[in-house]
């Protein structure tokens, strides 16, 4: 694979980290992060998420939720996306704070606020090395169905990306038979290091 991925999501870890794990395992050089201030996972009701901060090992988020509730986090789906998570990379990483780690060829985002939040942070950023970096809005439903759905979703485009030269020359292309092929408008922009 030659080029790098970042897969994005807000702060549940849902989203971006089935993108990461499905694309890990077909050998892309794939990261994942966060933009919320903290990783908010279901509570037993809307007005009592669980929250943690970026860093804090899923295993330890796994952990606490089984021995608050193990059959409710079971039955919601929580506690298997946490173990799937731990066995992608320990902890949860906020964009903000994490993605100067390294440049990305191409960043994924799963909802607009988060394809805006990583445009307007990328555009921020002094760029010293003039190398360009395409974002890509991939908007997908909050919920483990829809997130591997939009996972497979987000292979097939990362393999047209990988399937040209140049991806700064073919973009409008790509784009163009993706929409052909799947009913979702994707949103994109091109930024730099």
């Amino acid at each position: 694979m030659k080029f790098r991925y970042a897969m994005v999501c807000s702060s549940n870890q849902n989203r971006s980290m089935e993108a990461h794990y499905l694309l890990k395992r077909q050998g892309f050089d794939v990261s994942s992060y966060g933009t919320g201030a903290h990783v908010k996972l279901p509570g037993p009701s809307l007005r009592e998420p669980n929250v943690y901060d970026f860093g804090t090992p899923y295993k330890h988020m796994f952990d606490d939720l089984r021995r608050k509730d193990p059959e409710l986090y079971k039955r919601n789906g929580i506690l298997p996306m946490l173990k799937r998570n731990a066995s992608v990379k320990l902890a949860p990483q906020r964009w903000q704070e994490n993605a100067a780690d390294g440049c990305f060829d191409v960043v994924f985002t799963f909802e607009e606020k988060v394809f805006d939040m990583v445009v307007e942070d990328l555009h921020s950023r002094d760029h010293i090395l003039m190398k360009p970096v395409l974002v890509i809005n991939l908007e997908v439903k909050d919920n483990h169905e829809e997130a591997a759905i939009g996972a497979r979703i987000a292979l097939d485009l990362c393999q047209e990306i990988e399937a040209v030269e140049s991806w700064e020359d073919s973009i409008d292309n790509i784009v163009a038979a993706f929409e052909a092929k799947y009913p979702r408008r994707l949103l994109y922009s091109l930024s730099f290091y």
